[in-house]
């Protein structure tokens, strides 16, 4: 924190459109949003934008930089609804700039889905999940991405109220031979058990299964099993 504040008085005398001083603007809002500071970072991080949107309108990729950053504060702060519209731009633009199946494209979509999640607005965060989740499995179906992916639609089935449940079960063991994005049940609460059994799987595999991580999504297939059993 205390870098953060020399790093800010040792250009903040500089003029407005100076390129040290936005970038130490920056490093400060962000040292005081890691330093468990949301509402001190919040102003800086926000002129920050302002000045880069002003100073440095064709520097696009350090507008979406500034963008995400001050998206993922809100959502710190539980103003969800503003980090969503900012998200929503990120993605738009990484969309149009970079193509629909770039990594930062990808990752900026699943930003937005997270985002989505968190607003219960279920039909949009399943939807966005299944159109992002083939271009991530093509980086690799163990890739951080896709797992993460695969988990947010998991648990948006799980949590959708209006999920449907079939009356039999499908055997997983068969259903899990096809790609989770291909999967289409009419069961939404099997086809979120299905999904998350692959992602525990390979998390199991591939980062062990005492990794936080891992656990999480342990935890999240218990849940949904126990749906299904009531």
């Amino acid at each position: 924190l205390a870098l953060g504040w020399a790093c800010w008085k040792t250009y903040v005398g500089r003029p407005e459109a100076n390129e040290q001083r936005c970038l130490a603007m920056g490093v400060l809002g962000d040292v005081l949003s890691q330093s468990s500071q949301p509402a001190e970072a919040l102003p800086v991080l926000e002129a920050n934008l302002v000045l880069m949107r002003r100073n440095f309108s064709h520097d696009e990729q350090a507008i979406l930089i500034a963008q995400s950053n001050l998206a993922s504060l809100l959502e710190a702060l539980a103003r969800h609804e503003e980090s969503l519209v900012l998200k929503r731009e990120v993605f738009a633009r990484c969309t149009a700039t970079l193509g629909a199946s770039h990594e930062q494209t990808i990752s900026t979509g699943l930003n937005v889905s997270s985002s989505l999640y968190n607003l219960e607005l279920w039909d949009e965060a399943i939807s966005l999940a299944r159109e992002l989740l083939p271009p991530a499995r093509s980086m690799g179906a163990d890739q951080h991405l896709t797992l993460c992916l695969s988990q947010n639609l998991a648990m948006a089935l799980r949590d959708n109220p209006e999920s449907t449940r079939g009356d039999l079960r499908l055997n997983t063991r068969a259903a899990l031979t096809r790609p989770s994005f291909d999967l289409n049940t009419g069961d939404d609460l099997l086809e979120a058990e299905t999904i998350m059994q692959e992602v525990v799987q390979r998390r199991q595999r591939v980062f062990g299964p005492t990794n936080p991580l891992t656990r999480h999504c342990e935890l999240a297939l218990s849940q949904i099993r126990d749906i299904l059993e009531h």
